[in-house]
Order: C-alpha cells, then sequence, then structure tokens
C-alpha cells in the first residue's frame, strides 16, 4: 500500500533553510520519503492524524536528540501523507497545538 506524499509550501521553506544549513539533511530527507511511502504512521502521534518523526542529520553529529522534527498529516483515505513543517530541535523545542491546527487549515 503505498502513499502520495506532498508537501505544504511552509515545509517547502523550512526544508530549503535547513538544507543550506546541513548538507547532509537532503538524503536524510530522501531516505524519509521512501519509508513515509510504506509506513506513513510513523513517529509520536500528535492528534488530528499528526505524527512528529525525529531524523538525524549526520552534519550536525548529534543523532536523533539533537536532530531535525518533522510533522506529517496523514489521510487514510486519500493514502496521502502531507509533510507540514521541519525544524532543527535546536531551534525549536516543540509545536503549539494552535500552531498545529493552522497548519492543518494550510492543506485545504
Amino acid at each position: 500500500m503505498s502513499y502520495k506524499i506532498k508537501t505544504i509550501p511552509n515545509f517547502d521553506k523550512a526544508l530549503k533553510r535547513l538544507s543550506k544549513k546541513y548538507a547532509s539533511l537532503k538524503g536524510e530527507y530522501i531516505a524519509l520519503l521512501d519509508s513515509l511511502e510504506v509506513q506513513p504512521q510513523q513517529g509520536v502521534n500528535l492528534g488530528n492524524n499528526c505524527y512528529k518523526i525525529r531524523i538525524a542529520i549526520a552534519s550536525k553529529n548529534k543523532g536523533k536528540s539533537g536532530g531535525a522534527r518533522i510533522i506529517t498529516h496523514v489521510l487514510i483515505r486519500d493514502k496521502t501523507v502531507f509533510l507540514l513543517d521541519i525544524f532543527d530541535k535546536s531551534e525549536q523545542d516543540n509545536i503549539g497545538d494552535k500552531e498545529l491546527v493552522a497548519l492543518i487549515k494550510g492543506i485545504k
């Protein structure tokens, strides 16, 4: 069961910014996309069919705990995974409920 993966403009902008800062992020992002196509409900459940996935950034040498966080929204009926946000753990600890709801509204 393969899922389609789509991004929103907010995610694209954040990914571009972080990719300039961390050269290895593009490779880790591609590996995550392959994984999400098969297993879309990865990470910690945030409610509203949203998940927070931790990924390591090799160029930071800190492992998953100091890496990046990717927020996804899974629509099982449409077999689609939306990538809502990506952020560096050192820049932002977590995502608030209001911000999460605003990102979900950005899909529709």
